[in-house]
This record gives structure tokens, C-alpha cells and sequence, in this order.
């Protein structure tokens, strides 16, 4: 990765972090930033680590704005793997999540599909134009598998539940459930390719490349502190763990993006590469927050409105990392693979 915590962006990243900032946790104008970057790579095509320097470059000036790219770019890709080209004016979110007590399904009609049902974790739903969405296939006496459909949101029979979102971080980018009655969409891929692609697990890296953006972000705050002031001991033991994690992780996406271009991060070894870069991550923003807590105290969170929001942004965000759950699903890949990795 190209972007240091530790020094100021410069050329085109300066202009990125520049727009970034000026997004300020509005989501219209993370929208607009957002279909202003169709010159961004896709993963796997010779240039990821340019695609993850974008988005972590973006997360460390506002993460509103990468979270909001992030999707819209991670449709993009989806849809150019497919061969399903998207409009200049349309704006992209992916709905893949699965909640309890909640289902989606898809019915064939002619040339098309039918989608009802309820959606949950639905990002941006009443400001997008379009949205990439999972549904299960309805089949008589058996239950349907996981298609992805692209789905234009202004339609009659989307009902968007904006008033269930009650988040203090990314409050802008509001994500409750979507009803579907009687929507018209077109499928994308054959049943199951969603989660069997390469990219599926190339996406995750992204997500992990904005969460280390905000940690680079906050990192930033705290160096800027120490050299404000005469820091003491503590003060610099604080800066040096924080160094540690945010360079170790920065590595691990760097050797990310290398590996999937080289084609080394297909099938089984990207969802291995994937589940530990993305642990690797979380584990560095779970380290920064504390680190920058314990060594700045409450004044900036009380008094730092972009830094306040930062923390809660991405204390949030990093939670679609499910902790000890992911770590045991990485635990369960190691041991399938029948020997020791390391």
C-alpha cells in the first residue's frame, strides 16, 4: 500500500483525501464523489493495490465517503465480471446480507423476475438508483438457492425502512430493511455464482482496506498530537503499538493486492487470504482505538467533531467483522486443509 499514516497524501491521493474530506459523513455527496470514480481499477486486473489505495486513502480522511465508494465500486466489479454493464448515471449498492425471520424471494416471469419479501442490512436503499440483490429462488416443494439479481430501486413496490436505522456512526448511511412486493429485476449470473466468483472474496479485502483507511485516519490525529507537545513515555509507548499494528496491516493488504493479481487468491486460497486479512485488520482498529484513547484522553472525542465521528464511524463499520465467529471460521479452513500452514 502506497498511502503511510505518518505523512500527508500528495498529487492525486491529496485530491482524493481533499474530496473525502469534503464529504464530511453526508452520504448525497459521498454519492456524487462515489460516480466520480469510474477510472478506479477492478480487483484482479494488474492494479488492486490502486483500487485498495483508494478506498483506504478515501476511509482516512472521511469514512462516509469510502463506505459509500466502496459499495458502489464493489458493484461495478461484480458487474463487469458478469459482463452486465451498469449506466453513467446509476448509482450501486450490493444487499446480500441474511437476517433471521426475514426472507427474499425470486419467481421467474418470462424473460425476467419477480422479487417479495423483506431484505435486511440495505445500505443507502432510499438514495440509490440501483441495487445489486441476493433472493432465493422459488421452487415448488424444495428450497430455493442464493441468485443475485440488479434491481432498479425507483420502481413502485420497493418500501425502504429508513427509520429503522438508529446509528450515531455512519448515520447518514442509513441500512434497515427493504420490503419487495412485485419488483422487477434482471438476473445477474447463474445460481450460486454470487459467492462462487473469485471477486467475492477479492470485495472483502476491499471492506478491510476502508477499515484500515479510518484506522490510518485516527492514527494521524494521535501523531499530530505527539508532535504538537512534548509527549511523554507513555504517550510514545501508545505510538509505537500503533505503529506496529497499522504497518503490519497495511503489509498484509499490500501482499493482498499482489497475490490477487499474480492469480494466487482464487477458490479456496482468496477466502483463506480474505478471512486473514480481514482479521488482521479488525484486530488493528480494535488495537487503534485503544491505543488512541488511552493516549489522548476524552478531550478530542468531546471536542474533535471529525475525530468523534471517526471513532464512531468506524467502530461500526469494523463490527461486519464478526470477531471470534470469523476466527473460528478461519480456524475451521485451516484444519480443513490437512496440514499446518505455517
Amino acid at each position: 500500500m502506497r498511502v503511510e499514516w505518518n505523512v500527508r497524501p500528495t498529487g492525486l491521493r491529496h485530491d482524493l483525501a481533499d474530496a473525502a474530506d469534503a464529504v464530511n459523513g453526508d452520504a448525497r455527496r459521498a454519492l456524487v464523489l462515489a460516480s466520480g470514480l469510474a477510472s478506479v481499477p477492478f480487483a484482479g486486473e494488474g492494479h488492486t493495490a490502486q483500487l485498495f489505495d483508494t478506498l483506504s486513502t478515501l476511509a482516512a480522511a472521511d469514512l462516509t465517503a469510502a463506505r459509500v465508494a466502496e459499495a458502489h465500486l464493489d458493484a461495478l466489479a461484480i458487474l463487469h465480471q458478469a459482463g452486465h454493464p451498469a449506466g453513467a448515471d446509476q448509482t450501486w449498492g450490493v444487499f446480500a446480507a441474511e437476517g433471521p425471520g426475514t426472507a427474499l424471494t425470486a419467481t421467474r416471469t418470462g424473460d425476467r423476475w419477480r422479487l417479495d419479501g423483506i431484505k435486511p442490512w440495505c445500505s443507502l436503499a432510499g438514495l440509490l438508483s440501483h441495487a445489486l440483490v441476493t433472493a432465493h429462488v422459488a421452487r415448488p416443494a424444495a428450497d430455493g438457492g442464493r441468485r443475485l439479481f440488479a434491481v432498479d430501486l425507483r420502481q413502485p413496490g420497493v418500501t425502504v425502512h429508513d427509520d429503522a436505522w438508529v446509528a450515531r456512526g455512519l448515520s447518514q448511511v442509513s441500512s434497515g430493511p427493504v420490503d419487495f412486493s412485485a419488483v422487477v429485476a434482471d438476473a445477474v449470473g447463474d445460481e450460486g455464482w454470487y459467492l462462487r466468483r473469485p471477486g467475492f472474496a477479492w470485495g472483502g479485502i476491499g471492506v478491510a482496506a476502508v477499515w484500515w483507511g479510518g484506522a490510518v485516519g485516527m492514527a494521524r490525529t494521535m501523531y499530530a498530537s505527539a508532535r504538537g507537545r512534548a509527549p511523554d513515555q507513555i504517550a510514545l509507548a501508545h505510538l509505537g503499538a500503533v505503529d506496529l499494528v497499522v504497518s503490519g496491516a497495511g503489509h498484509s493488504l499490500a501482499a493482498a493486492a499482489t497475490a490477487i493479481d499474480a492469480g494466487e487468491a482464487d477458490g479456496t486460497a482468496g477466502s483463506l487470504l480474505a478471512a486473514r486479512v480481514r482479521g488482521i485488520v479488525a484486530r488493528t482498529v480494535d488495537e487503534v482505538i485503544f491505543h488512541v484513547g488511552h493516549a489522548l484522553g476524552p478531550a478530542p472525542l468531546a471536542l474533535d467533531a471529525r475525530h468523534a465521528q471517526r471513532v464512531a464511524d468506524l467502530q461500526l463499520y469494523v463490527r461486519q467483522h464478526h470477531a471470534e465467529r470469523d476466527d473460528a471460521a478461519l480456524g475451521q479452513m485451516l484444519v480443513t486443509r490437512g496440514s499446518a500452514p505455517w
